[in-house]
């Protein structure tokens, strides 16, 4: 079973890395070129007139880096806590139905699986975050870079 569940929960994160560098690429800041003939002095000028236009129109400056949500991992050790929460239990259970021992051990199990279920859903809901601040993240950039864009070509250059 654990195997089982480090294995998904491995896939899960590899594929949630590759998704986010994949999308990184494709917003990978665009090349302008110089179609009027203008000077390297006069296309510096240029980006960054039309960074700071870009940055005042969206509210975003990709220089900035944005605060990272950074969610916190599950606790560890809810595997354990469970499972001693549940054989405390069951030894209560047990000493009423006259085992001791089975009843500490059913409820060890049962608080062992509850502990990894719990811990499952907190690791699902801190990816679940990182996911939409990381689809922010990419909506702004291809904002602002939509605005750039349009700046460098008013200003007379050929945007790729």
């Amino acid at each position: 079973m654990k195997k089982i569940v480090k294995g998904i929960s491995l896939g899960i994160s590899v594929l949630g890395v590759f998704q986010a560098e994949l999308c990184l690429a494709q917003l990978a800041e665009p090349f302008a070129y110089p179609s009027q003939g203008q000077s390297a002095q006069q296309q510096q000028q240029d980006h960054f007139a039309c960074y700071s236009w870009a940055k005042q129109q969206t509210g975003f400056d990709p220089a900035q880096p944005q605060p990272q949500t950074t969610a916190q991992s599950p606790q560890q050790g809810g595997l354990v806590r469970g499972a001693l929460k549940g054989s405390l239990l069951g030894l209560v259970g047990g000493a009423i139905g006259g085992n001791v021992g089975e009843g500490a051990a059913i409820g060890a199990g049962v608080g062992a699986l509850g502990g990894l279920m719990r811990r499952q859903e907190q690791q699902q809901q801190a990816n679940q975050l990182s996911a939409q601040a990381q689809a922010k993240e990419q909506q702004n950039l291809q904002r602002y870079f939509q605005a750039w864009t349009a700046c460098m070509t008013g200003r007379g250059y050929t945007v790729k």
